[in-house]
């Protein structure tokens, strides 16, 4: 790429002294500046890129440098670690010759110390089956024991049970009869308290009524007035009426003559009196409606008297529907601090009886444990000594086809043991998660909170089945 760039360099030259021929023969300046900035944008990429090269090689001589001095170092170490390995297998060597020195007079021990061992080993073995017997008898009792102190407890608890539910009999009947004597008492307060609100309201109701009744008698009343004066008013104008009819009846008798001339003024005076009777017309109606409207109101205040009926008859129905919730809720109540009582019972006996299995079962895994840690222990120590006795002995392949079954045995009968032992722990512990969790299914259906537990269950690698030891939770 750098020599491409220096050959458009020496390149440059001539395409000028050919632009300038041009320019002589007619090229413009324009067409020459454009060449020269192309050319100058072309001179900058390539000092670019010559300098970006440069830095590639400065890096890639840096990065050569190192390598080489990590590789030296690195030859270095594989040379300190040759000789490591040298002297390492020297020492090797060395060890071995002090090893096969000390194996030789182990074996000379050990031919001399064969008989001693074997006599210990048999007198061991009787002395640990005799053990065994008394262990197994003393269990036997113990067991014996526990069953009969579990028959006694059994039975007096039956007695404590007896004894408790007669108790409560006693109990509950003498609630039921405080609570019936209570619900006498609060039948016969709110009887007194509504006979008072009956009377009072009775009292109220014939008020309001004779109210009611003296406001529509005034009511009647002034409207009588009222139709008695307009009616007495259109008797006397009518009245007036007629006489004056009458008297102009008789002077027109006498003054036809006058009347006649006087034909016209009476045709108006006429009219006028039928438009004032139009006038009297309308009050008239008025006055009928009035009555049809107090006809009305009669009938809607017997509307109201039969309403009022309505109310009482439903006033009585929630009276007693009110009577019957109040027995109902003191009822309620009354179960409610039996139900509280029996939780708080409950809660007690479970405490008790979670308690004293969480003991019982960290006992028997304490004992467990350490068994278990006294049988690996004499294990281990065993299996050395026979492991030393095997090594340091030339026994004939008989003998030790003999020696390895009884050892098969032995480990068998350890092995059996073990896992009968870690079956009882894994029981055990499964026993007491398994109560927990009733606890706790109880506590949920009781609406008590689960972190007031107090105990946490054992963590073992059983399942959430249920043991042996409870069931039906």
């Amino acid at each position: 790429m750098a020599k491409g760039g220096g050959k458009k360099k020496k390149d440059a030259p001539p395409e000028m002294g050919g632009a300038g021929e041009a320019g002589e023969g007619g090229a413009s300046t324009e067409e020459l500046n454009a060449k020269i900035t192309t050319l100058e944008k072309e001179k900058n990429k390539e000092e670019e890129y010559r300098n970006y090269m440069q830095l590639e090689r400065d890096k890639i001589n840096a990065f050569w440098e190192i390598t080489k001095k990590e590789l030296v170092d690195k030859k270095a170490e594989l040379r300190n670690k040759d000789r490591e390995m040298e002297e390492m297998e020297e020492r090797h060597q060395v060890e071995i010759k002090v090893y096969k020195q000390k194996v030789k007079h182990l074996l000379y021990e050990h031919q001399n110390n064969i008989t001693t061992l074997k006599a210990d080993a048999e007198m061991a073995l009787k002395l640990q089956q005799d053990e065994f017997r008394k262990r197994g008898a003393e269990l036997s009792k113990d067991k014996r024991s526990l069953k009969l102190e579990l028959k006694e407890l059994e039975l007096a608890h039956e007695d404590v049970v007896r004894a408790l539910k007669l108790e409560q009999a006693k109990e509950i009947t003498k609630l039921r009869q405080e609570f019936e004597l209570n619900a006498k008492e609060t039948q016969q307060r709110y009887e007194k308290k509504m006979k008072v609100l009956r009377e009072d309201f009775e009292h109220r109701r014939k008020h309001e009524i004779h109210e009611i009744e003296e406001r529509k008698n005034s009511h009647i009343n002034q409207l009588m007035k009222k139709h008695d004066t307009a009616f007495s008013e259109i008797k006397n104008y009518y009245n007036d009426i007629t006489h004056n009819n009458l008297d102009l009846i008789k002077t027109l008798k006498d003054d036809v003559a006058e009347m006649k001339k006087k034909e016209a003024t009476n045709d108006q005076l006429m009219y006028e009196i039928s438009q004032e009777n139009k006038r009297l017309s309308e009050p008239l109606t008025k006055a009928l409606r009035e009555v049809d409207d107090l006809r009305k109101a009669l009938a809607s205040h017997d509307k109201d008297k039969q309403s009022l009926q309505h109310t009482k008859t439903r006033l009585s129905d929630t009276e007693k529907s009110l009577k019957n919730l109040e027995w109902e809720n003191e009822v309620a109540a009354q179960r409610f601090v039996t139900v509280e009582r029996e939780r708080d019972d409950l809660y007690s006996k479970f405490e008790r009886a979670i308690f004293d299995v969480q003991q019982k079962s960290g006992l028997k895994n304490l004992v467990l444990e350490r068994k278990l840690e006294v049988v690996g222990d004499q294990l281990e120590k065993k299996e050395a000594q026979l492991g030393e006795v095997l090594s340091a002995s030339n026994l004939d392949p008989g003998t030790l086809q003999q020696v390895t079954k009884k050892l098969d045995e032995v480990l068998d009968s350890k092995n059996q043991l073990i896992k009968a032992l870690q079956y009882d722990v894994a029981k055990v512990s499964k026993a007491h998660n398994d109560l927990i969790r009733v606890y706790e299914a109880k506590l949920a259906e009781f609406g008590v909170p689960v972190e007031e537990l107090g105990f946490r269950p054992l963590i073992t690698n059983t399942n959430t089945g249920p043991a042996g030891l409870v069931v039906g939770a």
